[in-house]
């Protein structure tokens, strides 16, 4: 992995941190694959039972970095093939191999929480976030819809309307607005803290029990979620590839 996503192993938690503070964690495609490296890393560490995701700097995540990413079109289309056995591309797998995890992920959040920032703390199992943090659903603000699992992961949090409402205006809201439409878990001057002391209250229990329940639900609340990643793949592909060959509407 790059110097831009890091991994720490402390006792049974693995803290996994987007670290280009000087760019508010934008992510780049390096930093999208090193994402499912650092999950798959974190799924060989036999002794991790919960994994705290942060983000150094005055931002979680202000979201894909939209020049850096569309410098090479040829690497966007490479990035977007699915793998037929995941059913994602690197993308959609940046978020979602969190969710592949056997333990608990609790997003831990400050600052800009944008675009596919936003997807990475929705595709955690619990997102706690400071008083300050300000989210954003910002594709449609570039010209783009929300792909990174975003469809996948907003349906089961909040209800359509909601959905929409973020999706078509790019509104920023701010942690209490998002708690109560269920867009975060909780809110907390410390959301480090607060998700450690989570994890204490995840962790004593029975660890396959845990793993269980986190599958079921994620299996049973969105039951065709393959489905859903390839029609956002279908429907971002051409804007983004647009944006890359420079055509604006």
């Amino acid at each position: 992995m790059g110097e831009h996503i890091t991994v720490r192993f402390d006792n049974d938690r693995a803290y996994v941190a987007l670290n280009r503070p000087a760019k508010h964690n934008g992510l780049t495609l390096e930093m999208l694959r090193d994402l499912v490296a650092a999950a798959r890393k974190v799924a060989a560490h036999k002794d991790t039972r919960a994994v705290i995701l942060t983000g150094n700097g005055p931002s979680f995540s202000s979201g894909l970095d939209i020049a850096a990413a569309t410098r090479n079109p040829v690497a966007i289309v490479k990035e977007f093939l699915p793998r037929p056995l995941r059913g994602t591309n690197t993308f959609q797998e940046a978020c979602w191999a969190w969710r592949r995890l056997d333990v608990p992920v609790i997003a831990a959040v400050h600052g800009r929480c944008f675009g596919g920032g936003l997807q990475l703390a929705l595709a955690a199992d619990f997102r706690i976030a400071t008083p300050s943090a300000e989210f954003s659903v910002m594709e449609v603000a570039h010209g783009l819809i929300p792909d990174m699992t975003g469809p996948a992961t907003l349906s089961q949090l909040i209800g359509l309307d909601q959905a929409l409402l973020l999706s078509m205006t790019a509104d920023s809201i701010d942690a209490d607005y998002a708690r109560r439409i269920g867009l975060i878990t909780d809110i907390a001057d410390d959301p480090v803290q607060a998700a450690e002391a989570l994890a204490d209250r995840i962790t004593v229990r029975d660890r396959k029990a845990v793993a269980a329940a986190k599958h079921l639900f994620d299996r049973s609340w969105q039951r065709d979620s393959r489905a859903t990643f390839a029609a956002e793949r279908l429907a971002q592909l051409p804007l983004l590839l647009g944006k890359a060959l420079g055509r604006h509407p």
